[in-house]
């Protein structure tokens, strides 16, 4: 499957570029699937200027699935452990796919995600 779409964001991000595309080849086919097949999703650094703020408009998932998907990576990701940065990555990526909801009997979002993110062998470690 190809995700050059979604790491060409993080072109001047060489190291997060290759984090985002490790995880990304790492989800299950019926994921990765998922986030092609869908044009509200999509990967992007985050823009934040301090006293400015962001330049992202994204619409919030409605009720029926509708609305963006978006996932928005700090560059800082580069510089954390890769073990950490791959778990940050598939926990956001995990919100996408469950489109900010629960997982199973996980009704807490934090926790679903970090649950599926787990199931996809991502675990959450203190960043070293």
């Amino acid at each position: 499957m190809t995700f050059a779409a979604y790491i060409e964001p993080f072109a001047s991000h060489p190291v997060l570029q290759r984090r985002v595309l490790h995880v990304l080849e790492s989800l299950p086919d019926e994921v990765q699937r998922d986030f092609l097949d869908d044009p509200r999703f999509r990967v992007e650094i985050d823009n934040y200027i301090p006293g400015v703020g962001w330049s992202f408009w994204m619409p919030p998932p409605g009720v029926d699935g509708q609305g963006s998907r978006c996932v928005i990576l700090r560059s800082k990701l580069a510089e954390a452990s890769e073990s950490f940065a791959h778990y940050v990555i598939a926990h956001e990526f995990a919100h996408a796919f469950l489109r900010n909801g629960g997982w199973g009997e996980i009704t807490d979002i934090e926790q679903a995600a970090d649950a599926l993110a787990a199931s996809w062998g991502f675990v959450h470690y203190p960043n070293r």
